[in-house]
């Protein structure tokens, strides 16, 4: 009897929390953080992640990938990992340049 009465609690405060929550506006926020965690890396961003200037070359680049990309799968976490990658898909899209067939 007492664990009905509390799961009916529970899912009272639950209801409740979502009714406060879309008052206030924080769903839509939550919402808003989320798409904003999910849009593409910026240049800025891939350089930082792989530790380059504008200056350096594809070379280079590729390199230093390598490199943060195996220790990861070693020693390291997939997240960082997955952010090593990312930065290096960004750059190929700024580094590749389109090809001229006659």
């Amino acid at each position: 009897m007492g664990g009905a009465v509390v799961g009916r609690a529970v899912i009272q405060a639950y209801r409740q929390a979502i009714v406060n929550a879309n008052k206030t506006g924080a769903a839509q926020e939550a919402i808003n953080g989320i798409r904003r965690a999910s849009k593409v890396m910026t240049e800025q961003e891939a350089r930082q992640i792989l530790g380059i200037s504008e200056q350096s070359t594809w070379e280079e680049i590729v390199q230093k990938y390598d490199t943060m990309f195996e220790r990861n799968a070693k020693n390291g976490s997939f997240y960082l990992q997955s952010k090593v990658h990312r930065a290096k898909e960004c750059l190929e899209a700024v580094y590749q340049k389109p090809d001229v067939t006659n």
